[in-house]
């Protein structure tokens, strides 16, 4: 039991995730990465050039009075008027050829991006996007990299510049475009990384230099996909420059404790991982510098950050491993302290029976099974009776007004699992989710407030289906990943109980066999007992007794006095 439960699957998190990895919420004491494939929202509905597959480069011939026309509003930078005429060509209305009707489709998809109708600009470059031989097809990836700053991570422009090859990126290495080739590598980078092409990702992200705003994400993601690989030491040294970048003033770094705080988590997850590993016969062998390095880091967890109370479990388990039972113990008397009414860990009591196994205070751990399946068996039913509700067709759009309703505060929750739900919808790439939606309904009512032509034009039925049909699919895909994210807290939650069970059978079987020790050898004495964690005050340090209340400043420093009743 102690062994399979030692073996835990730590890698550094994608937490991240601004623009992030993202954010799923990892298992506690579990951590994993995750990353999602985002909402294909350049997909739409309504085609404004021809539906025929790319069958090869065209060339532009004479255009018409009125393709010229239209170019001339282009030039002239009346968007508007210009879009109306553009969208005559790309429909071939005018009887332009092919060539101009390409170049039309690509002035049109500008022309929307100056009025701020993102998302139909957008759905426009998605396809000449996906038809390399376009006439516009490599100018494309300039406007490409500019909707990657107006639109959330959801629309999945990162899709988009997947189609494009390195080479094609390199013409904007000079100096008047070095941001943007910086920028490029990062998002094409991604790409590789979301296909498991890591060693291509890490490639790319060598190619974001410092001065990129983009350069702490790039390490960041450069050392999860050294994590991929196995390659510790390197994944280190990536997460060690998220933390000096910040630390030497580096611009344009969203939430700068917080990357801080990620990358310090990502190395002690790092360290932990590569410090634990299992024989032929499933026991754990110990490295104990790279233990020591694992708690080093995550000491260096700020106290305020959100992922201080991670660090904070899933350093127990690394005490555990070295058999610092006080301190392990003493971590998760700190998490269960009335500071965080709102924490979920029922692993936490998964590793203290484990801890009074271990010691063989057998009766204490069947005492901590009890309790803890008397308390996390009546909210497992509840959570599952709460996503029984969201079945069938439209489970996705009705789970996604369920997860509004909870962040709003509402969603008929008792009291006792509502701050479990929250955490569990709290995941930063659902939120990434939410925020689509809603720069999709602020782009619509933008356009409700255009002139009542263009609103009643095929331009403004295009603008109209894009939006639908983005927000659509954001709904769905919000909806989707709010009920996996659900179901994962829930699988866990199940998980730790079916843990909990075989602790009982572990005991039972230890209980027999100490009996028959017994037996033969008598009984333990009191004075053969091992005692751990008994602290001696220095001359900076003062004990202060535990006596059923809690101080913040004490937080993390708590001890647990255990005892061993093994026998030698």
């Amino acid at each position: 039991m102690r062994n399979r439960l030692a073996s835990i699957c730590l890698v550094a998190s994608s937490l991240l995730l601004s623009p992030v990895v993202g954010h799923a919420q990892a298992g506690k004491g579990k951590p994993v990465a995750a990353e999602g494939a985002g909402a294909t929202g350049g997909k739409t509905p309504r085609n404004n050039s021809d539906d025929e597959a790319d069958s090869g480069p065209v060339t532009a011939g004479q255009m018409t009075e009125e393709a010229a026309q239209a170019k001339r509003l282009f030039d002239g930078e009346k968007w508007s008027e210009a879009a109306l005429r553009l969208k005559r060509v790309v429909d071939g209305d005018t009887g332009d050829d092919e060539g101009n009707k390409q170049i039309a489709q690509y002035h049109l998809a500008i022309a929307l991006y100056r009025l701020q109708f993102y998302q139909a600009s957008y759905a426009i470059f998605s396809q000449i996007a996906d038809k390399p031989n376009h006439l516009k097809f490599n100018e494309t990836l300039l406007w490409l990299s500019k909707l990657a700053t107006q639109l959330p991570e959801p629309a999945d422009i990162i899709e988009r510049v997947g189609k494009y090859k390195t080479e094609q990126i390199a013409r904007f290495n000079n100096p008047q475009q070095r941001d943007l080739y910086w920028q490029l590598n990062y998002l094409l980078g991604r790409y590789k990384y979301r296909n498991r092409n890591y060693e291509e990702a890490i490639s790319l992200f060598a190619k974001v230099d410092q001065k990129s705003k983009y350069y702490v994400q790039a390490q960041f993601f450069s050392g999860i996909s050294y994590v991929q690989l196995r390659k510790s030491v390197p994944a280190v040294k990536s997460f060690q420059r998220v933390v000096q970048a910040i630390d030497d003033g580096i611009e344009g770094v969203e939430d700068e404790a917080r990357m801080r705080d990620l990358a310090f988590l990502s190395m002690a997850r790092t360290y932990y991982s590569a410090s634990v590993r299992l024989d032929d016969n499933n026991v754990p062998t110990i490295d104990a510098a790279r233990l020591s390095a694992a708690v080093k880091y995550w000491n260096r967890v700020d106290v305020a950050s959100e992922y201080w109370l991670d660090s904070l479990f899933e350093q127990s388990w690394a005490y555990f491993m070295a058999g610092l039972y006080p301190q392990a113990l003493g971590n998760i008397h700190t998490i269960e302290s009335p500071y965080f009414p709102n924490s979920f860990y029922p692993e936490a009591d998964i590793l203290k029976a484990v801890v009074a196994f271990t010691i063989c205070q057998y009766q204490d751990a069947t005492v901590i099974v009890a309790k803890m399946q008397k308390k996390y068996e009546p909210i497992k039913k509840e959570l599952e009776a709460i996503l029984n509700r969201f079945k069938g067709e439209g489970s996705e759009e009705q789970f996604f007004k369920f997860l509004r309703d909870v962040r709003a505060g509402k969603g008929n929750l008792s009291p006792t699992v509502r701050p479990i739900v929250e955490n569990a919808l709290s995941d930063r790439q659902l939120l990434r989710n939410l925020e689509y939606v809603r720069i999709l309904d602020e782009e619509d009512a933008r356009f409700k407030k255009a002139p009542a032509n263009f609103r009643n034009s095929p331009v403004g039925a295009d603008v109209t289906d894009a939006l639908d049909f983005a927000r659509g699919l954001a709904i769905r895909n919000a909806g989707t990943l709010g009920r996996e994210r659900y179901q994962r807290n829930l699988d866990e939650l199940n998980e730790h109980l079916r843990d909990s069970a075989k602790i009982l059978i572990d005991i039972t079987a230890a209980e027999r066999n100490k009996l028959n020790q017994q037996v033969v050898s008598g009984q333990l004495s009191k004075e053969e007992a091992l005692t751990y964690g008994v602290v001696k005050p220095d001359d900076e340090h003062v004990l202060w007794p535990f006596d059923g209340e809690y101080w913040r400043d004490e937080l993390g420093f708590y001890r647990q006095v255990v005892t061993s009743k093994c026998s030698k």
